[in-house]
């Protein structure tokens, strides 16, 4: 979203995006979240919700990338050990990792890896900082003791819309000719933490804007010349 074609990140169109993106949260808060929740109660038990909800959790996203990325590395390594091997040079397995690393470092399957886990990473300290309490809570009346680091007060950002919108916006990116469809995933996803009742319009909203971001910014420092 912030990046241009060449790996470069538009500075001050995404210091104008987190402005805007800001307002609107706030805009959100005020007058969308508790209207939104209400509207949205008359479809938040289709099971389709839960099965996204599950699918791309942030540890299977982390899970599944990690794997991926494994195997791939592991293919990698393997054939730098036989080109060693094949140029007749001595076994030395500093070499090859080091090798290994530098034909690694920069594929599809380390950018999605390190996108989605940066996210998480990001996410997490958020919740920790903002400490917003989930809408089925609020909306039940039921107020659990304030505790920071606990799942009831971790609604902003949204977790699943912040790693969900940091791995398939970098696929996405990769992949150009799946962005529609990567796009408009991603924003079901988002939409189905408002449906369940696990978090607010403006959670939503700045999870999708914090997974774009990181993904820009690990593409261009990991892409960077």
């Amino acid at each position: 979203m912030f990046l241009t074609a060449d790996n470069e990140i538009k500075w001050k169109r995404m210091a104008w995006g987190a402005l805007g993106t800001g307002l609107f949260v706030m805009l959100g808060m005020i007058f969308i979240d508790v209207p939104m929740y209400i509207a949205t109660r008359g479809i938040s038990d289709w099971a389709i919700w839960s099965i996204l909800g599950r699918v791309f959790d942030a540890k299977v996203w982390i899970v599944v990338s990690a794997i991926v990325f494994a195997v791939y590395g592991i293919k990698i390594f393997i054939k730098t050990i036989q080109s060693i091997q094949n140029r007749e040079l001595r076994f030395h397995i500093i070499d090859i990792l080091k090798e290994t690393w530098n034909k690694t470092r920069t594929s599809n399957a380390f950018l999605i890896l390190s996108s989605v886990f940066c996210a998480s990473i990001t996410v997490w300290m958020l919740k920790v900082l903002i400490a917003r309490l989930r809408p089925v809570f609020v909306m039940s009346g039921i107020i659990p003791d304030f505790d920071r680091f606990t799942w009831a007060w971790h609604s902003m950002p949204s977790g699943h819309t912040t790693v969900t919108f940091a791995g398939l916006v970098m696929i996405g990116m990769l992949a150009p000719k799946y962005k529609p469809l990567t796009w408009t995933l991603a924003v079901i996803v988002g939409a189905s933490r408002v449906f369940v009742g696990a978090h607010w319009f403006s959670d939503v909203v700045l999870g999708a804007f914090i997974g774009m971001v990181v993904a820009d910014i690990v593409k261009w420092r990991l892409m960077k010349k």
